[in-house]
């Protein structure tokens, strides 16, 4: 059996199954790109669930983890050389997962470097500029009377799904025809976009058919509809 004592983390929340990748996560566009992987490559795994609403992500044990107190972020009780092994950072996690598996990744190293490529176009992109836009359209910031702030991301948004839309126009998926870690980081952020943060007709996603196709796609996949629901929030 794993031994997972090196791990504060792992007395915060015990894990029942040692053996397991455990997973410290809660259902966010973030936190599911982790847990849709882990069921899409049948993984073993234990899911943990991180409440923000009592400030988990800032306790001692979960930044001993990870000390940007974000999710999700994994421990692999089977790790490199066999050692237990902690990750966080939701697309290094995909990677690390993709390589474990050796699934969800192209094998040759033009096809690596380019998944790669869009994996960072999601991280630095798509993203951070779809959770400002939530945070304008949906939280406080739709209290601002100046709506400046607003329609910038509203652009940048817009602008982002563009390029998603060209991509897709001629290919199934992000990468062709073959589904990969670029999408599983991808799609999450934009069923968010238009569900959570309720922002579909502000972007006018009807004129991104593409993108709007791959999505529907994407949450037909039963992996995907099993990990947008892990772990279970509280």
């Amino acid at each position: 059996m794993s031994d997972l004592s090196a791990f504060p983390i792992a007395q915060k929340w015990p894990a029942q199954h040692p053996d397991r990748i455990q997973l410290y996560s809660l259902p966010t566009p973030n936190g599911v790109k982790v847990s849709i992987m882990l069921e899409e490559t049948g993984l073993p795994y234990e899911a943990h669930t991180v409440r923000f609403d009592t400030n988990d992500q800032l306790t001692p044990e979960f930044m001993s983890l990870n000390p940007n107190n974000k999710i999700p972020a994994i421990i692999d009780p089977n790790g490199p050389d066999g050692k237990p092994f902690g990750l966080f950072e939701s697309g290094a996690i995909l990677l690390y997962l993709a390589d474990k598996s050796g699934k969800f990744i192209p094998k040759d190293a033009a096809g690596r470097y380019e998944t790669i490529q869009w994996l960072m176009f999601q991280m630095g992109g798509i993203g951070p500029m779809f959770g400002q836009l939530g945070f304008f359209n949906k939280f406080a910031g739709k209290d601002y009377e100046d709506k400046r702030p607003r329609d910038r991301y509203v652009g940048e948004s817009r602008r982002l799904l563009g390029v998603v839309n060209q991509r897709l126009a001629d290919r199934k998926w992000i990468m062709g025809d073959e589904y990969g870690i670029a999408d599983i980081a991808s799609f999450p952020w934009i069923r968010n976009l238009v569900g959570f943060y309720e922002a579909g007709g502000l972007v006018g996603i009807d004129d991104f058919p593409h993108v709007t196709r791959a999505l529907a796609s994407f949450l037909a996949r039963p992996a995907v509809d099993k990990g947008l629901n892990i772990p279970p929030r509280p």
